[in-house]
């Protein structure tokens, strides 16, 4: 079982980026899919989720209202938009997985992606 994320990079403060997360192994329709990031010494913060049938999100932070999560489950993978990004949004954004409803704590999630960097300069 593997949730592999990908789409971070270098963005100018102001851009935009799509991340997504394909999970593999197993289907995760079922599982509520979470959004978590950790910037360099700090504490890994929750960003947002979004229910099995997509019918409910939850966000919580600085990202909030410039961030969408959305999934397909037909292709097994949540996306997580971030818009006008900001140099504080520079962390390691990871995916995660559910089998019930969770925001918080993180271990309240069964499986976790390897992260992917976001970088966003000034």
């Amino acid at each position: 079982v593997q949730l592999q994320a990908c789409g971070g990079g270098l963005v100018q403060a102001g851009g935009s980026l799509r991340l997504s997360c394909t999970a593999s192994g197993r289907a995760f329709d079922s599982y509520y899919k979470g959004w978590f990031r950790q910037a360099p010494g700090k504490e890994r913060e929750f960003v947002g989720v979004i229910s099995w049938s997509s019918s409910s999100t939850r966000y919580q932070g600085s990202l909030k209202g410039r961030s969408t999560i959305s999934r397909d489950n037909a292709k097994n993978t949540v996306y997580l938009q971030m818009n006008n990004l900001k140099p504080e949004d520079t962390a390691v954004y990871y995916c995660a997985a559910a089998d019930r409803a969770a925001i918080w704590p993180p271990e309240r999630y069964n499986y976790w992606g390897q992260g992917t960097l976001v970088t966003v300069s000034s």
